[in-house]
């Protein structure tokens, strides 16, 4: 039996240009977006259907008074460091989170599993009430970090891209010997590749050549973090004498993260890379820890890559796009001194994060799958909404959601 829903008379950031249409009916069967077009044109029941068959029927629900936007993406998140809120201000961004030393690993080796999962699916939970309906994740841990992320997510309505790791990571020596990825190395990518959804490594300074370019064979989604930091660029050179973001480029990845001390050089080499389909930007966690602000205009002239937005580590950072926009939007205008169109920033968390990651999410249009925010325009905050992408980039919150839809499910909040 096909389950059809009918959203009638709510405005809509529609299709992958995010066109704004006042008065817009939106059909929703099973999963997916059936039908996004003006308010009063009948859609016609899901192939398979019978027109007269009584099943075929949609519920129907007023949206008058509210904008439906696609849900939020948010392309990199560590949500296994939920335990650790704001547990080390001072120091360098090693001793924080670096996967081998920092304090992140500590927090992480010497916490319960069951605490672990109870504090990420509290970080999941809040992504819901937020707006984001995907999130990816690197995952530490190897294949029992996974495992525990899988648990929490059995308890909360989300989507997530598991990008997971192996343990194994090459110290300096073993980067200047270009020494390969172990045996036992070996046997847990096998593990990890499948247990999750794609390899998400750790960075260039952490890996040698030839680990990378055996990551680059795994036949999934691959990303990697590069330039994050300027200590880590330095490290790369002294080390190798090449770039971290163009030894980064030896996995093969779809996309880079972070990116906030990438030179002209790293860019153009970016741009270079067919296989690359974009970047994903955390600010807010770069300005938290004292890493300054990713160069978006040069990324988009030099590279021409698509660009999207992650919140990064919980450790440092809310998991909240709202306000990861509103801070993205704002800062980058400050930086260039020049306009930034808030509909750019609106796409690089929803239509430029789904074609990254290659999947039918970040649209509201036909096809793709049926995960959306319904807004209250009449929102205290929002209240009178003269430019739509404004009033979502930099004055929505989580107090606008009328309600959260994910596969066609409504799962937090309510349109009743």
């Amino acid at each position: 039996m096909a389950r059809a829903r009918l959203f009638k008379n709510a405005s809509v950031l529609a299709g992958p240009e995010l066109r704004y249409v006042r008065d817009a009916d939106i059909a929703v069967s099973n999963d997916t977006f059936e039908y996004v077009g003006p308010s009063g044109s009948s859609p016609r029941p899901a192939p398979g259907r019978d027109a007269d068959d009584a099943d075929a029927a949609p519920s129907t629900h007023d949206c008058t008074g509210l904008l439906v936007i696609p849900g939020l993406v948010n392309c990199h998140t560590h949500v296994g460091d939920s335990v650790g809120k704001d547990a080390r201000l001072e120091g360098t961004v090693d001793h924080k989170i670096h996967p081998v030393f920092g304090l992140k690993s500590k927090i992480l080796s010497e916490t319960p599993p069951g605490v672990l999962v109870d504090f990420m699916a509290n970080s999941c939970s809040s992504m819901v009430r937020s707006g984001t309906t995907t999130f990816v994740d690197f995952r530490e841990g190897g294949v029992e970090g996974v495992e525990l992320l899988r648990r929490a997510l059995s308890r909360v309505p989300i989507r997530c891209v598991i990008m997971g790791r192996t343990n194994h990571y090459s110290d300096e020596d073993g980067i200047r010997r270009n020494a390969p990825l172990s045996v036992s190395g070996e046997d847990e990518l096998g593990d990890v590749m499948r247990s999750c959804d794609g390899l998400g490594v750790s960075g260039a300074n952490e890996n040698s050549d030839a680990m990378l370019e055996r990551y680059s064979r795994c036949d999934a989604l691959r990303a990697i973090h590069a330039s994050e930091t300027a200590e880590s660029v330095s490290r790369s050179e002294q080390m190798t004498g090449v770039s971290e973001t163009v030894r980064a480029l030896g996995l093969r990845p779809h996309f880079l993260v972070h990116m906030t001390h990438a030179s002209k050089g790293d860019l153009a080499a970016v741009a270079g890379s067919p296989g690359v389909r974009g970047i994903v930007v955390c600010p807010r966690a770069n300005a938290a820890l004292a890493e300054g602000m990713p160069d978006i205009t040069s990324m988009r002239r030099l590279s021409n890559r698509r660009l999207a937005l992650g919140t990064d580590n919980v450790m440092v950072n809310t998991p909240d796009m709202f306000r990861e926009m509103d801070y993205t939007w704002k800062a980058a205008m400050g930086m260039d001194r020049a306009r930034v169109d808030p509909a750019e920033i609106l796409r690089m968390a929803t239509v430029n994060a789904g074609m990254i990651l290659g999947r039918k999410i970040g649209q509201v249009a036909p096809g793709m799958l049926a995960d959306c925010v319904f807004l209250d325009k009449h929102a205290i905050d929002l209240e009178p909404v003269h430019n739509p992408y404004a009033a979502v980039v930099h004055r929505a919150s989580a107090s606008s959601i009328r309600a959260v839809m994910i596969g066609g499910r409504v799962v937090h909040g309510s349109l009743d």
